[in-house]
């Protein structure tokens, strides 16, 4: 599986614990921003950057984006076709939304959770399959007739 992770200037110190916690972990990791802090930068840029990359093979591509909130980087990520974002503040928000929602995009909020909270967090989202039951395949085709409409 290959990660995509992103964060403004507010997410980025958890980002890059995150993108080593990744590495040491074994997954292909790739940066898409910012790759330095930038008090100025904001969010929009470096959510559209990756949520781009997963929305482009959502099967097989996961997004983890960072941001103060983590409500900015959700929205904008949430806008790109074939794209689930999912914020989650525990684990088991975590589990739900790759379990009953099949999210690819993870966001956290860096001004609301340490980096121990949010490794576990992290690592309940990658290791949780999508159930595949038929009432969330359902609710998931709704999406995408909802995407393909509007």
């Amino acid at each position: 599986m290959t990660i995509f992770i992103g964060a403004d200037h507010r997410g980025f110190e958890l980002k890059e614990k995150l993108k080593q916690f990744l590495l040491n972990k074994g997954y292909t990791v790739f940066d898409k921003g910012n790759d330095h802090y930038d008090e100025t930068d904001d969010y929009p840029d470096f959510a559209a950057l990756v949520a781009k990359e997963v929305g482009e093979d959502p099967d097989n591509r996961r997004g983890i984006l960072i941001c103060g909130s983590g409500v900015g980087i959700d929205v904008v990520a949430n806008k790109f076709s074939r794209v689930r974002s999912a914020l989650a503040n525990n684990s088991d928000q975590a589990f739900s939304s790759r379990n009953d929602v099949d999210a690819n995009v993870l966001c956290l909020a860096a001004d609301f959770l340490d980096e121990e909270e949010a490794k576990k967090i992290l690592s309940v989202w990658l290791q949780t399959p999508f159930s595949k039951e038929e009432r969330h395949k359902r609710r998931l085709r709704k999406i995408g007739e909802i995407e393909i409409s509007n």
